[in-house]
């Protein structure tokens, strides 16, 4: 059992060495490219995409849809852990915090990328409708950060509190900033008592706000008359698919902090096996309803939905369906049936495979069926019938991602991955239910 200090010491924010720099560096670079591509986007049109009368959506929102389903880790697995009070949550919380937040936020920036006249944003407040789902969208979003923000805050004050102490004497002005950001925090029983309600309370705020999020998402799909969307089963299909989606990046981002900061004491194989177990059950019900999404309708699909479904099992789109049907989704599940599936290691590449096959996933849901309209689009050139990004798309959403992972980055950098005080309080809580082991 290490002592106070010895945690302190571990768990504390630190300089960036050689490689963080260097990686911080390179997403820099993304980023500005990304954003040189937008200003030239801005003033040249949608015409530099290859988004036309047929693709009217392209990877910009697919990339969107990515991101809100990503930003669904932090209701999933923080509320309900830390509603259910489990103990071994505690190395997990606070990054599933940060990615949810940064995933929400380049959600905001990315639908305002897609939009052709991001100048007349403020339409969509003055000439809301309460009828569209896009109008609830963007009040859910906001809201969503909000909560995003509160959530990672209130837990994070105990431990601002201990990094003013520590480095009171090494760095003075990040010391000064921790003292603010800690609002004064003394550990007294009424400041417990009322951050205990308040995280209780936003916890389950979050979780009703990433439902609700995800369902939102969903009807922005299936309340459009198009094959493809038009199913009933789509928020679950979301909802489910969102689970797969957070749980991954979450495996992704605390193997590589588990690695970088040399974390094994506190994010151990049993922490690992754990979030195996819940990848598996997310996979599992997510093939439930991709099933019911995609093999139900072959028995009943009428000529539009059939020819979609060909598309997809068979025609232009097939090889990219099956692999990341098969490869991103059904291989990872039954990996993950096995103890040794779900060593860090192994976990890590099952998550990024899983990360990579959801992305795609949005990709597959979205371009095919805005290439096979009721009607067909007449007085169009023959290129319009088909749909990939152009290089300033590629550009851009690369950008964007580059973004979401520079702010997962320093947000690590400037606060304890692993919570401090509650890592203190739980092994304080484990000598006194086992007084041999001190």
């Amino acid at each position: 059992m290490k002592n106070f200090d010895e945690i302190v010491h571990d768990l504390a924010p630190r300089k960036f060495e050689r490689p963080g720099i260097i990686w911080i560096v390179f997403l820099s670079i993304l980023i500005l490219m990304g954003i040189i591509a937008y200003i030239d986007q801005l003033i040249q049109g949608q015409v530099v995409t290859n988004m036309r009368d047929y693709a009217l959506w392209g990877i910009y929102i697919s990339n969107f849809v990515f991101f809100v389903a990503t930003s669904f880790v932090g209701s999933v697995t923080v509320a309900i852990l830390r509603l259910t009070k489990n103990r071994w949550r505690t190395p997990l919380v606070r990054i599933a915090e940060i990615i949810t937040l940064a995933c929400i936020i380049m959600a905001g920036i990315t639908i305002t990328i897609d939009m052709a006249r991001p100048d007349r944003l403020l339409n969509l407040f003055v000439h809301a409708r309460l009828q569209s789902p896009i109008t609830w969208d963007i009040i859910i979003i906001p809201t969503f950060i909000v909560i995003s923000i509160l959530l990672l805050y209130f837990p994070l004050l105990p431990d601002f509190a201990i990094l003013k102490d520590h480095f009171a004497k090494t760095k003075p002005r990040l010391s000064k900033w921790y003292g603010i950001l800690s609002l004064k925090w003394t550990g007294s029983p009424a400041q417990k008592t009322l951050q205990k309600k308040s995280i209780r309370l936003v916890s389950i705020l979050i979780l009703l706000a990433g439902i609700l999020l995800q369902t939102i998402d969903a009807w922005l799909f299936s309340t459009t008359y198009r094959t493809g969307w038009d199913s009933t089963n789509f928020a679950p299909y979301f909802i489910s698919g969102a689970f797969v989606a957070g749980i991954g990046a979450l495996i992704t981002v605390i193997y590589l902090v588990r690695i970088r900061r040399k974390l094994q004491d506190y994010i151990t194989d049993f922490h690992f096996d754990k979030m195996g177990k819940m990848l598996a059950l997310a996979c599992l019900v997510y093939i439930y309803f991709n099933i019911n999404e995609y093999l139900m309708p072959q028995f009943t699909a009428k000529k539009g939905e059939e020819v979609h479904l060909e598309t997809l099992f068979t025609g232009h789109y097939a090889p990219l369906f099956w692999i990341v049907t098969i490869v991103g989704l059904v291989l990872p599940t039954i990996v993950l049936m096995f103890k040794k599936g779900r060593k860090p290691l192994p976990m890590f590449i099952i998550a990024i495979i899983v990360v990579i096959g959801s992305w795609w996933k949005r990709y597959i849901i979205i371009t095919p069926t805005l290439l096979e309209p009721f009607l067909p689009i007449q007085g169009v050139p023959e290129s319009w019938h088909s749909y990939f990004p152009s290089m300033h798309e590629w550009i851009i959403t690369s950008s964007t991602l580059a973004m979401a992972l520079l702010i997962i980055t320093l947000l690590i950098r400037y606060l304890p991955a692993v919570p401090i005080q509650r890592t203190v309080d739980e092994q304080n809580m484990l000598l006194t239910e086992n007084p041999l082991e001190a």
